[in-house]
């Protein structure tokens, strides 16, 4: 009572006042805590609803290798070591993080459309895709529109294929797989079908929920490689396209790149190009080996100088390096409506250097790469000698690319060379001029690649 006579009638109201905000002060931090717990309370439980969901997830992410055991001298691992761990640890917690937003906005649905021609190394490439968890991967999907309409080579046909083609190709890249079942033979029945080629090449067909309990007495032609999965479920494939979060599709069907606007303007699709190209002479060594039968000609002539070379076959080769060169250049070229959409990749740079070139077509494509598709690379590009079947994609890719210079003949280089000088400047190919030099290991064939080269 003496110090509130003692103070001014002023201060004494001052200080009530501070007294009352403090007051209200320590109420507004208390229900800010709440707020605060309360969200924290329903993340954890979306986290912990969510790992129910798919245990799978939280055994990846703690299926890091990251020890920290001291080692025999009682000290940690070395820090590069453990740099690279946590690095390790923070790309699968990345991953983990981008599974978990699935309900709210899991950001772009990205579309990759991976384009080349038979034995150009396509398969290997596309399983930089087909190992990214969060990419719905189709492996040759059109094989069965090619099996099923007929068309003839040239002119207008040539032009009703590529307009067939791009349509199916839409309508795959936005998950109507039901597209298929008007190509696919023998029809499927109630949308069941054990005929889709080369299922087994698909991640995403041969995992929960798609790959249902397999049928007895049911002959699969194309089975999945590591489990036994019933007849495909086209609906159920369907669902896992639309859940997964991008598409990725490999394609040796599609020539020509200028059928494709149509895809990229579509708001629908966010769609990404990659043309992949090889020196035409590893493509024609490497095709008469897998094809051997179609290419009894050329063999006959390169090993016995029988039977002469005829010119439709030489045409044959040169309009299939002529259809590659003018895609390139139309993407070269960058149209605006391809302007950030087209990358051109060589299968011998990707031999070369996987890893950095799948960084490369990744970071174009404005996706994530994962351990996963790392770890794959890493044990998938260092393979034994006997492990490079004609159909592989497990390939000692730094030994295999050129593999084919100390097999081919040099006549058999100059006829290839001959019909595909343009498209062998373009895609920086330089010419054999000599036996010796087609052989010699210390010769290059390759010009370094080109920055324009993603437009």
């Amino acid at each position: 009572m003496e110090i509130r006579r003692a103070l001014p009638q002023d201060i004494w109201e001052l200080l009530h006042f501070l007294k009352m905000r403090s007051k209200y002060a320590v109420l507004l931090v208390f229900v800010v805590s709440l707020v605060i717990i309360e969200k924290e309370n329903n993340f954890i439980s979306r986290v912990s609803d969510k790992l129910k969901q798919s245990p799978q997830a939280l055994t990846e992410a703690n299926s890091t290798e990251v020890s920290l055991a001291p080692a025999e001298n009682g000290s940690l691992a070395s820090l590069q070591e453990l740099d690279a761990a946590f690095s390790q640890l923070r790309s699968h917690l990345h991953n983990l993080t981008l599974q978990l937003a699935g309900d709210g906005d899991p950001g772009p649905r990205r579309h990759v459309l991976l384009m080349a021609t038979t034995r150009t190394g396509s398969s290997f490439v596309g399983e930089f895709f087909n190992q990214q968890g969060s990419i719905f991967y189709l492996f040759e999907p059109l094989w069965h529109v090619e099996k099923t309409v007929t068309f003839l080579p040239g002119g207008a046909s040539a032009v009703g294929s590529a307009l067939v083609y791009r349509d199916v190709l839409k309508q795959l890249l936005l998950c109507d797989l039901y597209i298929l079942e008007n190509f696919i033979s023998p029809a499927p029945e109630g949308h069941l079908t054990p005929f889709l080629f080369r299922r087994g090449s698909s991640r995403s067909l041969c995992e929960d929920p798609v790959c249902t309990p397999s049928a007895k007495k049911v002959f699969e032609k194309y089975y999945c490689k590591n489990r036994r999965c019933g007849p495909l479920n086209i609906t159920l494939a369907t669902e896992a396209c639309r859940r997964k979060q991008h598409v990725a599709l490999k394609t040796v069907r599609v020539r020509q790149l200028e059928f494709l606007q149509p895809l990229v303007e579509d708001p629908r699709l966010d769609l990404r190009i990659i043309q992949l190209v090889r020196d035409p002479r590893a493509v024609l060594a490497s095709r008469m080996v897998a094809f051997s039968g179609k290419y009894e000609t050329w063999k006959k002539w390169a090993s016995e100088g029988e039977a002469p070379l005829h010119e439709e076959e030489v045409q044959r080769l040169r309009g299939n390096c002529e259809s590659i060169r003018a895609s390139a250049e139309l993407g070269l070229r960058r149209p605006g409506w391809l302007r950030g959409r087209y990358m051109l990749v060589r299968y011998e740079d990707v031999a070369r250097a996987p890893l950095p070139k799948a960084e490369e077509m990744y970071r174009f494509a404005g996706l994530p790469l994962t351990p996963q598709v790392e770890e794959w690379i890493g044990k998938n590009t260092q393979a034994p000698h006997d492990g490079n079947g004609v159909y592989s994609t497990c390939k000692n890719s730094s030994e295999q690319f050129e593999k084919w210079r100390f097999s081919m003949p040099f006549k058999l280089a100059q006829v290839v060379q001959d019909a595909c000088a343009p498209a062998m400047q373009l895609f920086g190919y330089k010419l054999a001029n000599s036996p010796a030099e087609l052989a010699n290991r210390s010769f290059s064939l390759l010009e370094e690649a080109q920055p324009s080269w993603i437009t």
